[in-house]
């Protein structure tokens, strides 16, 4: 009796070989039915492939790669005899974001006969696919990275502190209000060990309100060791220290 479901496997191999360019074919049998949503995550249509996706259990499908990374996903059609629907694939590289007012390239019905189908998708897909490719790679590019957040390095000298000069005048702005000095030689700001209660109070404060401001503190070794016949002075240290790692 003759089989009406046409092959899959035998039509993606020739589809590859008739589209523009250079193709690659992959076909895979799906062992149960959540194995079709793995290869069908990033299909890159609103209409029929993935309504069929959605309502039909698929017990197999082609993925057909161009040289340049574009991806095609080819299914038999459910309940539509020798037809198959070919659908883009969008990339999966590509931030969320950037995606966002880009129309996508849904996919088309194409007949069981690999050189109409090419010449289908070559007319109607394709431009749509590469036109939507090259807006979401532009859009990519424009979004702009998250800046690393500024941090301030604070460091025992003696029994003085020495704080970094933040870039932000915000930040600076707190180390000043907390008793800092601005020593233009080194290029940062030093907190006077006169007091070391009032020390380690400002330094829980700094601690605090740059936090709030998205700035983050670290706590670096002594710089040299202690001179002999001296007795560290280890307790503005240790608060100092307490205070940063617990905000």
């Amino acid at each position: 009796m003759h089989d009406p479901t046409p092959d899959l496997a035998s039509f993606a191999t020739a589809l590859a070989d008739e589209l523009p360019g250079n193709w690659s074919s992959e076909h895979l049998r799906h062992a149960q039915y959540p194995d079709q949503f793995d290869r069908a995550e990033h299909v890159w249509d609103m209409n029929l492939v993935t309504h069929a996706i959605a309502e039909h259990v698929l017990d197999q499908d082609a993925v057909l790669t161009r040289d340049d990374g574009a991806r095609l996903y080819v299914i038999t059609r459910p309940r539509r005899g020798e037809e198959f629907l070919v659908g883009a694939i969008a990339p999966a590289d590509i931030p969320a974001e950037a995606f966002r007012s880009v129309r996508e390239p849904d996919g088309i019905v194409v007949p069981d006969d690999p050189v109409q189908a090419a010449a289908d998708i070559t007319a109607n897909l394709l431009p749509r696919y590469d036109k939507a490719l090259i807006q979401v790679r532009d859009n990519a590019a424009r979004l702009a990275p998250a800046p690393p957040p500024e941090l301030v390095v604070i460091t025992l000298s003696g029994r003085d502190f020495h704080v970094s000069k933040p870039d932000r005048a915000d930040a600076v702005k707190v180390l000043l209000d907390q008793g800092c000095v601005y020593d233009k030689d080194q290029d940062a700001f030093v907190l006077p060990g006169g007091d070391t209660a009032a020390q380690a109070a400002a330094i829980q404060n700094a601690a605090a309100q740059l936090t709030q401001l998205g700035v983050g503190l670290t706590v670096q070794p002594l710089r040299t060791s202690p001179a002999l016949n001296t007795v560290p002075v280890a307790a503005p240290h240790q608060t100092a220290a307490s205070a940063v790692r617990t905000r």
